[in-house]
C-alpha cells in the first residue's frame, strides 16, 4: 500500500509539475512569439504609411512641374512672360528654387533666377517617374538634398525643349522628423543606391549632409535584392553598441527605401514586463506545488529513508542500530522485521565471534603443543639421563648444547606469538643484502642438507645497499628459505638471489617444490594461515609485517608442481660513508 502510495505521489507530482512547466514554456514562447510580431507588423505599418507619404509628396511635386510644362505647350508666352509665371511658381511652391525652361538644343529659354540658370537637363542615372525625368537626390550648397527634375516641353512627335526644376527635397526631414517610434524609434529614408536621404534622428542628419552611404546595411542590401513589396525585419547592433529591431519597406515606383529603427528593449520592453510578470506567476505557483509536494511526499518517503540509513548502518557493521518508524502501514511493519532482523544477525555475528575465537584458541594451542612438545621432550629424556650420566663430561657438554638448542627454540615460539601483538623495534642502518643472503645461505645449508637439498646463490654484483635492521631482514630471509626447505622434496634446489632493478634492492627465494594452492595465495600472509599440517602459521605474517615496516613489498608468484617465488623489493641505499672513504684511500 506504502509503495502505491509513493507512486502515486510520484505520479501526482509528475502530472501536475510537468503540464504546469509546459503551460509555462509554451505561454512565454507564444507571449514572446506574438508580442515580436505586433511589434514587426506595427513598425512595418509605419514604415509602410511613411513610404505612401514620401511617394505622394514626390509624385504631387513631379506633376505639377509636369502640368507647368503641359500649360507652357498650350500658351503662346513669350521668354518674359514665362520668366513671370516660373518666378510665381517658385514663389508658390517652395520646393522648386529653381525653374528654367530649354530648347531643343539645351540652350535657356526663360528662367526664374534673376541671373544665368544653374540646373541642366539630368542625365545619367536619371530615372522616368510620372513622365518626368529625375535625377540621383544629391546635396547642394546649403547641404539639403536636392534633385534634378524635368518635363518634356512639346508634343512627343516633336519635342521642343526641357523644363528643368531644381527640386529641394528638404521636406522629407520634417516629414521624417514628425514620424516617431516610441521614445527612441526613428524613420530612415534611403535611396535606391543605398544613399541616405533623409533621418528622423536629429543627431544623424548630419550624415545627410555629409552623403554618408547606408548600402552595407543588411537590411538595405537585403531590400535591393528583394522582390518589390517584400519587408524585411532585422536585427542588428546600433552606433552605441545597443541592439536595434529594423524593419525595412520598399518605396512603390520610387524604388526608395524607408526603414524604422527602435531599441529592442524598448520595442518589446511591454512584452518584457508581460513575460517577468508570468513567469514570476508561474514559478510561484510550481513553488507551491513544490512545496505542497515535499510536505506530503516527506511523510511517505521519511519511512524510506529510514530504512535506508538503517540498512547502510547494518552493512558498516553497526548490528545494534535500530529504525524508528511509527507508520502502521506495511513501511511500518516492514520497519519491525528490520529490527527483528538486525537483532537476529547481531546475535548471530557474536556466535560466530566466539566460534572463530575458539576456533583461534584451539589452532593456537595446537600449534603450541606441536612447536614445544618437541623442545620438552628432548628436555626431559635428557634430563632422565643426567641423573645417570652427571659424572660423564662429554656427555655434560651435550647436555648443554641440547638445552640451549631447544631453549631458543621455544624462545623463537614466543617471539613470534610476541611479534604479532606488537610491532618488533627496528634498528635502521644501511646494509649489503648481498652479504645477509650469503650469511643466511651459510647458516641454512646445514638444514638444507639434512632435507637433501641444495642451496644455490645468484647475487647483483658488486654490493647491493638498502636501509634495514640487519636481525629483522635476516629473519626474513631465514623464514622464506626455511619454508622453501620444508615444502621441497629431496633432490630439490632452493635458489637465492638479488638484483637491483630501477632503483630498488630485490630479495629473491625460489624453490622447486610443491607449489601453493590459488585459493590459499590471498591469505598466506595473515595471522595464523598455514598450508602445512602443524604449526600457528606466523611464519610469513611475520615476515610481511618486517617488510612493511622496512618501507618495502613482498609478493610470491607460484605453480603447482614447479614452485614458488618469493620477491622482497626495498628501497636502494647509498653506500655508507665508511665504505667510500675507504674506497677513496686505496
Amino acid at each position: 500500500m506504502s509503495t502505491l502510495r509513493v507512486r502515486f505521489a510520484a505520479m501526482l507530482a509528475t502530472a501536475a509539475v510537468v503540464p504546469l512547466l509546459t503551460y509555462g514554456v509554451v505561454s512565454v514562447y507564444s507571449l514572446r512569439e506574438g508580442t515580436r510580431r505586433t511589434v514587426t507588423d506595427g513598425n512595418l505599418n509605419v514604415a509602410r504609411q511613411v513610404g505612401e507619404q514620401v511617394r505622394r509628396y514626390i509624385s504631387t511635386n513631379l506633376q505639377i512641374l509636369h502640368a507647368l510644362a503641359a500649360d507652357l505647350d498650350n500658351t503662346e508666352l513669350n521668354a518674359d512672360q514665362q520668366d513671370r509665371i516660373f518666378k510665381n511658381y517658385v514663389l508658390r511652391f517652395p520646393e522648386f528654387r529653381e525653374l528654367t525652361a530649354f530648347d531643343a538644343a539645351g540652350r535657356p529659354i526663360a528662367t526664374s533666377r534673376i541671373g544665368a540658370p544653374t540646373v541642366a537637363v539630368p542625365g545619367d542615372g536619371a530615372v522616368e517617374l510620372y513622365g518626368v525625368r529625375m535625377s540621383p537626390v544629391f546635396v547642394d550648397n546649403d547641404m539639403l538634398p536636392t534633385a534634378l527634375v524635368a518635363a518634356p516641353l512639346g508634343h512627343a512627335e516633336r519635342q521642343a525643349g526641357w523644363l528643368v526644376g531644381e527640386f529641394s527635397i528638404e521636406e522629407l526631414w520634417r516629414l521624417t522628423g514628425r514620424i516617431r517610434v516610441g521614445a527612441s524609434g526613428y524613420a530612415i529614408v534611403v535611396g535606391p543606391r543605398g544613399d541616405l536621404l533623409a533621418h528622423g534622428n536629429p543627431e544623424e542628419r548630419s550624415k545627410v549632409a555629409h552623403g554618408e552611404s547606408l548600402a552595407s546595411d543588411p537590411v538595405v542590401v537585403a531590400l535591393r535584392s528583394a522582390a518589390p513589396g517584400s519587408p524585411e525585419v532585422r536585427e542588428r547592433t546600433g552606433p552605441g553598441g545597443e541592439r536595434m529591431l529594423v524593419v525595412g519597406v520598399r518605396v512603390p515606383e520610387l524604388d526608395w527605401m524607408v526603414l524604422v529603427e527602435q531599441p529592442k528593449r524598448e520595442a518589446f520592453a511591454t512584452a518584457s514586463r508581460h513575460e517577468r510578470g508570468l513567469i514570476a506567476a508561474i514559478s510561484l505557483a510550481l513553488l507551491v506545488m513544490l512545496l505542497a509536494g515535499f510536505v506530503w511526499g516527506r511523510s511517505l518517503i521519511q519511512p524510506i529513508r529510514e530504512l535506508i540509513r538503517g540498512t547502510e548502518a547494518v552493512a558498516d557493521g553497526h548490528l545494534d542500530e535500530r529504525v524508528r518508524i511509527t507508520s502502521t502501514s506495511e513501511i511500518g511493519r516492514l520497519g519491525e522485521a528490520f529490527n527483528r532482523m538486525a537483532g537476529r544477525l547481531g546475535d548471530l555475528q557474536e556466535d560466530v565471534r566466539k566460534q572463530e575465537r575458539h576456533a583461534v584458541f584451539g589452532r593456537v594451542a595446537a600449534g603450541l603443543v606441536h612447536d614445544l612438545s618437541h623442545p620438552f621432550k628432548n628436555i626431559q629424556n635428557n634430563c632422565r639421563l643426567v641423573v645417570k650420566m652427571h659424572d660423564d663430561p662429554e656427555y655434560m657438554a651435550l647436555f648443554r648444547r641440547t638445552i640451549d638448542r631447544e631453549f631458543a627454540q621455544i624462545k623463537r615460539v614466543f617471539e613470534d606469538l610476541r611479534n604479532i601483538a606488537r610491532p618488533m623495534p627496528m634498528e635502521r642502518f644501511p646494509l649489503d643484502l648481498n652479504k645477509l643472503a650469503c650469511d643466511v645461505a651459510e647458516s641454512m645449508r646445514a638444514n638444507a642438507g639434512s632435507a637433501g637439498l641444495t642451496i644455490d646463490l645468484e647475487l647483483a654484483p658488486g654490493t647491493l645497499y638498502v636501509e634495514g635492521d640487519v636481525f629483522a631482514l635476516s629473519r626474513v630471509c631465514r623464514n622464506l628459505v626455511m619454508n622453501a626447505i620444508e615444502a621441497t622434496a629431496p633432490n630439490g634446489r632452493v635458489t637465492i638471489g638479488t638484483a637491483a632493478a630501477d632503483g630498488r634492492a630485490v630479495l629473491r627465494v625460489a624453490d622447486t617444490g610443491c607449489g601453493i594452492p590459488s585459493d590459499r595465495m590471498e591469505t598466506m600472509f595473515e595471522d595464523f594461515s598455514t598450508t602445512k599440517r602443524q604449526g600457528l602459521g606466523l611464519g610469513l605474517a611475520i615476515t610481511k609485517k618486517i617488510v612493511d615496516q622496512s618501507g618495502g613489498t613482498i609478493e610470491a608468484t607460484s605453480e603447482a608442481g614447479v614452485g614458488t617465488t618469493f620477491v622482497v623489493s626495498l628501497a636502494q641505499a647509498p653506500a655508507p660513508a665508511v665504505e667510500l672513504r675507504g674506497e677513496a684511500v686505496g
